[in-house]
């Protein structure tokens, strides 16, 4: 399930990928929440189809039915990949 999406221009070196590698340019960030609780950051190319996992871009919650500690998880991975 995707939480919010970011719209950004990639910081100097781009943004790492695990499947391609750096994207750079404009993008959307996109945080995923899985039914276990781990939160992953995706990102593509802005309008594009595509998504791609955003290396070491991960985290766990205690509680995934927890609305609010997921929403502060993923708000905390946003932010520390787009400044």
């Amino acid at each position: 399930m995707r939480l919010m999406t970011k719209d950004i221009v990639a910081p100097p070196g781009g943004v790492m990928t695990d499947e391609v590698g750096t994207v750079t340019g404009d993008l959307t960030l996109a945080p995923e929440v899985a039914p276990d609780g781990t939160i992953t950051l995706k990102v593509q190319y802005k309008d594009a189809d595509e998504w791609y996992q955003v290396t070491d871009a991960t985290v766990q919650v205690s509680d995934p039915a927890n609305q609010q500690e997921v929403e502060q998880a993923a708000n905390d991975l946003l932010n520390r990949f787009s400044g």
